[in-house]
């Protein structure tokens, strides 16, 4: 069969179990998206997929996707089941307006191959709880832990008495044709892995969510707790082997306490690279400009034998650079164990390179500080193009939802205009209903002239 005969089969198979699910009945919703969760967060599972993901792909570790399998499925549940979702959800008494949750349809859920069990979970956690149904467009090579994932949750499905047919995958091969396709059947297209599919999925003429390039860069301030930043540092770099998108990239360390951080970094388990060491990683990191596979998401022995490091026992590589742009590749992206290091004169300079570092890739995504001075995290609040700024934390386990933060769980950042997406925000519920405003009259809400424009007229004259 072609590509459209195929996604019209699986389209319409996802319009029929829509229609059957009592998508109007909020406690089938949410038992129907606990069935999915559970398909995850079960201990024996979460090990099986994790297992599953890191022989298939090659891509990072099986404990850390362990952890995330759990600890992202377990939040975005505590997320999703503290609010209503289908029928009435607000009513604004003062204006007149009542707002009705409706699906938004079929939902075109693009995957990566970093997390090929964890964030078709998650959003089809979402999907459903708007009410909809879900295909799970996977990565090519991550097809067969995807395709076991979306078994999981059709037979958990099934399990509650829910139609399993509210979640599918498009079949192998999983090909261009294929999920372009689906974007163009879908109602709404949520799109997370590379930039080509972003781009794709805003080309396909469906409403379409996307999410921006990670590259972040964090500060070492002056006044930070440095064996505290160090330990957080260490922790997000290293987990899953800096897959995610929310790695720290590059740190920009005040030169006031560079060469403590420093110090503080390697009592954390990272080494700094010797010159011939940082050439050799710029040799092989790249090829074409383009990042190797068989390096990334990879364990430091691998990256000690590849790139010849003294190292072997080193939790990551710290390279120094003081370039940024295309033709310093270190100041890019690396979805590796290899950490950037910029000294800054001051809080200024620092703030300058991490613009800097962000214009050149990641912008709108993130950035983090460790510092005890709220005024410096302020400022890059006010002045740094970017969604999210963490303060004293890890940037890995914060940025997608933290059991001590208030952003919502979700493995899809949205990065607002500056990194090309319609959403300045985390991925979340949301972003997967439509919404019916019941209009009735209130009294009169109309002010004189004078109110509006009194001050004006005061000012500039009539």
């Amino acid at each position: 069969m072609s590509a459209e005969e195929v996604i019209v089969g699986i389209v319409r198979r996802g319009r029929a179990a829509m229609r059957a699910f009592r998508n109007d009945d909020q406690a089938a919703i949410d038992d129907a998206v606990t069935a999915i969760a559970w398909s995850l967060y079960e201990q024996e599972r979460a090990r099986e997929m994790a297992e599953l993901a890191v022989r298939v792909t090659g891509l990072g570790t099986v404990e850390s996707k362990i952890i995330k399998n759990r600890r992202k499925t377990f939040g975005t549940l505590r997320d999703l089941m503290r609010v209503r979702s289908t029928g009435i959800i607000e009513q604004d008494d003062a204006k007149g307006i009542v707002r009705y949750a409706r699906p938004v349809g079929i939902v075109a859920a693009i995957t990566p191959s970093t997390n090929p069990s964890a964030t078709p979970v998650n959003k089809a956690m979402m999907a459903v709880k708007g009410g909809n149904a879900v295909v799970i467009a996977p990565s090519p090579v991550a097809f067969e832990a995807s395709s076991a994932t979306v078994e999981n949750m059709r037979r958990e499905l099934a399990r509650t008495g829910a139609p399993a047919d509210l979640v599918q995958i498009v079949p192998a091969p999983v090909d261009r044709d294929r999920t372009a396709a689906l974007m163009r059947a879908a109602d709404l297209v949520v799109c997370t892995g590379s930039q080509n599919n972003v781009r794709a999925a805003s080309a396909s003429g469906t409403p379409s969510i996307g999410v921006g390039a990670g590259n972040v860069p964090v500060i070492i301030d002056a006044s930070a707790d440095l064996d505290d930043a160090a330990g957080k540092i260490a922790a997000s770099k290293c987990f899953d082997n800096a897959t995610s998108c929310s790695s720290e990239n590059s740190l920009v360390i005040l030169d006031a306490v560079y060469d403590r951080a420093i110090a503080a970094l390697e009592r954390a388990g990272g080494c700094m690279a010797s010159p011939g060491e940082r050439e050799r990683v710029i040799a092989q990191l790249w090829e074409n400009g383009r990042l190797v596979r068989d390096i990334i998401a990879r364990d430091f022995t691998v990256l000690a034998e590849r790139f010849g490091l003294a190292r072997t026992d080193a939790r990551f590589l710290m390279v120094e650079e003081t370039g940024i742009g295309a033709e310093y590749p270190l100041s890019g992206e690396k979805l590796s164990l290899v950490l950037t290091i910029y000294r800054a004169r001051d809080f200024d300079d620092a703030r300058r390179i991490v613009t800097a570092i962000l214009d050149h890739q990641g912008r709108g995504h993130s950035i983090g500080i460790h510092t005890a001075d709220m005024d410096h995290a302020r400022e890059l609040a006010r002045t740094v193009d970017v969604v999210r700024v963490l303060v004293n934390q890890a940037h890995t386990f914060a940025n997608g939802g933290g059991f001590d933060t208030g952003l919502p769980f979700t493995l899809s950042m949205g990065c607002g205009t500056w990194g090309g997406n319609v959403i300045s925000e985390n991925l979340n519920w949301r972003h997967f209903i439509n919404i019916t405003h019941l209009v009735t009259t209130i009294p009169e809400d109309r002010p004189r002239e004078e109110d509006l424009f009194g001050a004006f007229w005061e000012k500039h004259g009539r």
